[in-house]
């Protein structure tokens, strides 16, 4: 028992660490050193690592683009409620990246994002309902997810950011979402 024991905390070590290389190498864009530390500490189980291998295979970074490897690596971490990866299984659905088009279940991980206060999974549930996509149109419901995600901390001002560009740029959803949540200039 007590040999199992170590040799677990062994192995989490070891996918710890490879994922703190990886990460770093990642985030200093050297992309094919990054990518075989992720994918051996994703295949540990590693959640964050999963995370980050799925963007690896979404945008062809150190190695070649592939939708359904991202799609599947999403997804595993996505079951350790890793609350990036739900938000990027939802974009998977919502666009047909990976996996057919189902708005129904983008909405669902949209919304598993959210709940654990991740500004992208709050705007996209506040989208939703904004224009009625994969749930119910309900302005107050969008109204209170869109103030949510704007209001976060971590990442509610590139969310605040992203919709005042687009209503510059004259898009119509986004100039009612900064209206509707009070944030129109």
């Amino acid at each position: 028992m007590l040999m199992t024991l170590i040799s677990l905390t062994a192995l989490a070590q070891n996918a710890e660490k490879l994922y703190t290389d990886g990460k770093q190498l990642y985030d200093e864009e050297k992309y094919t050193a990054a990518f075989p530390k992720l994918k051996a500490a994703a295949e540990k189980g590693h959640k964050k690592a999963q995370y980050r291998l799925g963007r690896c295979y979404e945008k062809g970074r150190g190695t070649t683009e592939n939708k359904q490897l991202a799609f599947q690596w999403y997804e595993k971490s996505a079951k350790q409620d890793f609350a990036k990866a739900q938000f990027q299984l939802g974009q998977c659905y919502k666009e047909g990246e990976g996996v057919a088009k189902d708005k129904k279940k983008a909405f669902e991980f949209f919304m598993l994002a959210a709940k654990q206060e991740n500004a992208d999974g709050e705007y996209a549930v506040g989208k939703a309902y904004f224009k009625g996509k994969g749930v119910e149109a309900d302005k107050a419901k969008a109204k209170r997810w869109l103030t949510r995600a704007i209001s976060n901390k971590k990442g509610g001002d590139e969310v605040l950011a992203d919709l005042r560009k687009d209503a510059a740029a004259g898009d119509e959803d986004a100039i009612a979402m900064l209206k509707l949540t009070g944030n129109a200039k």
